[in-house]
């Protein structure tokens, strides 16, 4: 039986896997154009596209970021009592991720793109980037690609300006690590649509 459009794409939606183990293999310029074209169509509050985006993929940048954000990391989970050998398990983990990941993309809120200045309007903002990451992700995905978003920025945003000069705007939030999958990830467990899922008025 042919399937319908909308029902491959349904399919191609729920196949997006969240991937952290990349091939060496370098991601195209045209590939990677496509997928940020794609992306500024994601949708945002009152259409004002807050998000600012750095591409990284040279990888004396990628370590300089890395190493910043693994300095903060240290600090952070010392201070929370952590012992050294866990400490420092987990930085060499997080450079290496960083390292082997052929594209790495810093997700910003640029914080002067406000309709006025209300906190409801910053939480639009920050909404609207994480709707834009999350297209880019499907992007990547239309082409074949793995993509796995974190936070790490977002913990260390004063540490990520300074690494990257930022304009003084660009508020981190996040990262996407992206290129060609070196693993097919199990699907995890999804709670049911009547889980989360409650209609008014039955």
């Amino acid at each position: 039986m042919t399937k319908l459009p909308s029902q491959a794409l349904h399919e191609f939606l729920r196949s997006r896997r969240s991937v952290r183990e990349f091939q060496p293999r370098p991601v195209p310029d045209e590939v990677l154009e496509r997928i940020l074209d794609t992306g500024i169509y994601a949708p945002s509050a009152h259409n004002l596209q807050p998000w600012r985006i750095v591409l990284l993929r040279k990888p004396e940048v990628k370590r300089k970021l890395a190493f910043a954000l693994t300095e903060r990391m240290r600090r952070d989970m010392a201070a929370e009592g952590a012992d050294k050998e866990a400490i420092e398990a987990r930085v060499a983990r997080s450079i290496r991720r960083m390292d082997e990941a052929p594209v790495a993309l810093l997700l910003n809120r640029d914080v002067d793109v406000v309709r006025r200045d209300a906190p409801p309007e910053h939480t639009m903002a920050v909404q609207s980037v994480a709707a834009f990451a999350l297209q880019l992700m499907l992007a990547a995905h239309a082409e074949g690609l793995g993509s796995v978003w974190v936070c790490w920025p977002l913990y260390a945003q004063a540490e990520t300006r300074a690494a990257l000069a930022l304009p003084a705007s660009w508020e981190p939030q996040g990262m996407l690590f992206i290129g060609y999958p070196a693993e097919s990830p199990v699907p995890p467990p999804r709670l049911p649509r009547n889980a989360v899922v409650w209609e008014v008025g039955e």
